[in-house]
């Protein structure tokens, strides 16, 4: 079975994409400088710790391992972050996705999974975001996924890495199969601190109630990251099996506002969510909702996960088994 390089392989979206291959039978080497990510994510996949940066370790890695694609996370991931630190952001996941890209072209490495994002999209009047919607990103963040999405572009043109990029929307939930769910430090993501603001009774801010939404707060598409992972291996298999680049949304179709992740919240645990409204987080828009159409038709992919309840029960089970959860061997 091919060899596949893991970046990024120790945090949420990046280990349980890791452990699912495993599972699949494919090789993992799983590479993370362990500054966001948890090495107990890892588990007993082979594990080199070095930053991305480092092209000729990663040149050296490539090499000695025999890898035959490499499938890309190690980045930052925080939208309110990247508004207070664009030259963070800029730095570490466009010069380090340009290192990576480095070392593969001396190493020969010709296949590439990229964890891209909704958020190349920024605000759109659509009722669900198509792959060919205008790009509009509304923030740092956003303008990082954006500008490896065009280097990747270039380089299938003009040096023949053939490439997929999965623009995310709002990934979620926990993996029943490996155990692995979000541990973010800090968290920025609004399930898990709903979680915690239940479980604590610390009120968590809900960043403005005035958008033209339904109930005045924001709109997203949340997909399990179990649905997420196999993606991920989707897109890993039609570029192994001779597949052209491409881009593919990765969404369940359909949107949920804050208040309606929070009802969710309730009904699965029991409890009240206790919150106070706070003002708009710049760089947020309004809505964003995915077409999954073409992930769906191409690639056979479907999401296992539809129902926000569901995604949510996987999310509080995490939560629930904290100090005492089994990690992945």
């Amino acid at each position: 079975m091919p060899k596949i390089l893991v970046t990024g392989g120790a945090g949420y979206i990046g280990s349980i994409t890791a452990h699912l291959l495993a599972r699949r039978g494919y090789g993992v080497v799983v590479v993370d400088d362990l500054s966001r990510g948890h090495q107990h994510n890892i588990g007993s996949l082979p594990f080199e710790k070095l930053n991305v940066v480092d092209t000729p370790a990663l040149v050296g890695l490539l090499s000695l391992e025999h890898v035959d694609a490499v499938v890309h996370f190690a980045a930052y991931l925080s939208v309110g972050e990247s508004v207070a630190k664009p030259e963070l952001y800029f730095s570490n996941n466009v010069g380090g996705t340009l290192s990576l890209l480095n070392a593969m072209a001396k190493a020969q490495v010709k296949h590439l999974v990229f964890s891209s994002s909704a958020a190349v999209y920024g605000t759109q009047e659509l009722p669900s975001i198509p792959e060919d919607a205008p790009f509009a990103p509304v923030s740092p963040y956003g303008e990082t996924k954006l500008m490896v999405e065009n280097v990747l572009r270039s380089l299938d043109r003009y040096s023949g890495l053939r490439s997929i990029a999965l623009r995310y929307f709002n990934a979620c939930g926990s993996d029943p199969e490996s155990g692995l769910g979000e541990e973010h430090e800090p968290e920025t993501h609004l399930i898990p601190l709903l979680l915690k603001a239940v479980v604590t009774g610390n009120p968590i801010t809900i960043f403005g109630d005035d958008y033209d939404t339904q109930d005045g707060t924001c709109i997203r598409d949340y997909v399990h990251v179990a649905d997420l992972a196999e993606a991920h291996l989707l897109a890993l298999e039609k570029l192994l099996g001779g597949g052209a680049s491409d881009a593919f949304n990765v969404g369940t179709g359909v949107g949920h506002s804050v208040l309606q992740v929070l009802r969710a919240i309730e009904e699965v645990t029991g409890r009240t969510v206790p919150y106070e409204m706070g003002p708009r987080r710049a760089g947020d828009p309004a809505v964003l909702v995915a077409n999954s159409d073409k992930l769906q038709r191409v690639l056979g992919w479907k999401p296992r996960f539809a129902d926000l309840v569901d995604i949510v029960e996987t999310a509080w089970q995490f939560e629930k088994n904290k100090g005492k959860r089994e990690y992945p061997k």
